[in-house]
């Protein structure tokens, strides 16, 4: 069934949308797009560093985008405000990795893969490296979803609870590296945080509690990645816009259901 180039990207596509669905949920009630954009651009320049020095890419772009994510954690509030400081990162990130790129002489690099995935060429050992990440992800989630839902609810209540804030942010900021290793080849860095953000975005307005929304997410976002697939397969367009956009769909549904929804219960 492996041998399937389509069944691997299918595969390959559900194992991000479980780790982004969930991690996303935090992303949205954190309000950490930026965030988001800062760690997943970041990841290209990880790409040419291992590159560079014959370095397995997953490591490198892992290294690079927890390196980012710490960074920007640190530094916010110190000289510049939180959004000036995360949109330098995520476009200065973008733009060094641009740059780094274009120094590996005597190297083709297939900047296009890297920018907007390239999920119809995963192998089964990018489809074992997806999962093994989506498992981590999610097994974090579940030890830290008290700390980290409390954390993000309300910081003197966590504190109260014996709850550090700050070290939950750092397991949040673990996990949104490890999720940027895990989806890069799927969707390209540019896409990432489209995976995070719009999945949980949708599952927001049909959920009723944070448990159930994180796995609304989830479910959001494998129905995106398959239909999103198969639109590609039907009009042949490329594969990672064509998922966000699908999910993009789904948003303008649910917000539509929604809607709709609240005018009848007015009658």
């Amino acid at each position: 069934m492996l041998d399937d180039f389509f069944v691997r990207a299918v595969l390959a596509g559900i194992g991000v949308a479980l780790a982004c669905g969930p991690l996303g949920c935090f992303v949205v009630w954190r309000r950490m797009a930026y965030f988001g954009d800062a760690t997943s651009h970041a990841a290209l320049l990880g790409v040419a560093f291992a590159i560079a020095v014959d370095a397995p890419v997953v490591a490198g772009v892992t290294v690079t985008a927890l390196a980012m994510a710490l960074l920007v954690a640190m530094a916010t509030g110190r000289t510049y405000a939180m959004d000036t400081m995360l949109g330098v990162a995520s476009h200065g990130a973008l733009a060094v990795g641009l740059v780094a790129v274009s120094f590996l002489s005597g190297i083709r690099v297939d900047l296009v893969s890297y920018l907007f995935g390239d999920i119809l060429a995963v192998s089964k050992a990018d489809i074992a490296f997806i999962f093994a990440g989506a498992a981590a992800i999610a097994l974090l989630l579940v030890w830290r979803w008290r700390g980290l839902l409390l954390s993000t609810l309300n910081e003197d209540l966590a504190l109260s609870a014996g709850i550090r804030p700050a070290r939950e942010k750092m397991v949040l900021t673990l996990a949104l590296a490890l999720m940027v290793a895990v989806s890069i080849k799927v969707v390209g860095v540019l896409l990432i945080t489209a995976m995070l953000i719009i999945p949980a975005a949708a599952a927001r307005v049909m959920a009723g509690s944070p448990g159930r929304m994180a796995f609304l997410a989830a479910g959001v976002g494998v129905v995106a990645v398959i239909s999103g697939l198969q639109g590609s397969l039907l009009w042949d367009i490329p594969a990672g816009p064509a998922i966000v956009s699908a999910g993009i769909g789904i948003l303008i549904v649910a917000n539509g259901a929604s809607a709709l929804r609240k005018v009848a219960d007015r009658r």
